[in-house]
């Protein structure tokens, strides 16, 4: 299989599923979004690797493929599949909230607006937690585009994930002795 394959020229995309899109309709610039933030997260790993912290972020990436997926697949029914095969759900969310509240136990309660930055693996990080912002709100402008059904739990899903990203540039921080500077 060839990497390129010239449908895309005139530019427009192909949907999981089937159809043909403009390549900044919405749907794309959110499953862009996503994959974008997938790669940040990458990024992140590869630099100054801490086994804690690298261990919660893979299956984050593979949820995020799912996610993806989901966001290029107009047909609700795959988009349930893609989500139970990912087992992005409820109990998924709670992990993530486990993994924060983990972090949150080795750090000093915020007292002020942390400025993104310090070791490199942080600011990877905070890079990573920035791109998911974004993705999140494209998920929500996609949700209202022509009333596009996306279930609620991949909003639910970013938005945690955004904090966890914080969390873990804060530990980060902490374990590289770089500390953090305030607002």
């Amino acid at each position: 299989m060839k990497i390129y394959t010239r449908t895309g020229d005139a530019g427009d995309t192909g949907l999981f599923g089937g159809g043909r899109v403009p390549k900044n309709h919405p749907r794309v610039e959110a499953y862009g979004d996503v994959d974008e933030l997938n790669a940040a997260i990458g990024f992140a790993r590869s630099v100054e690797q801490i086994p804690r912290i690298d261990e919660v972020l893979v299956p984050v990436q593979r949820d995020l493929f799912a996610i993806g997926a989901l966001l290029a697949t107009p047909d609700r029914e795959k988009m349930r599949q893609h989500l139970d095969k990912a087992r992005v759900d409820e109990e998924r969310i709670a992990q993530l909230e486990h993994a924060i509240d983990d972090g949150d136990r080795e750090l000093e309660p915020l007292r002020a607006f942390i400025v993104p930055g310090g070791s490199p693996k942080a600011a990877a990080l905070h890079v990573a937690r920035t791109v998911c912002r974004r993705a999140e709100r494209r998920v929500v402008a996609l949700s209202e585009f022509e009333s596009e059904e996306i279930p609620g739990v991949v909003v639910i899903y970013l938005n945690r994930l955004s904090d966890l990203l914080f969390t873990l540039a804060r530990v980060a921080n902490r374990r590289s002795g770089a500390g953090e500077v305030t607002w």
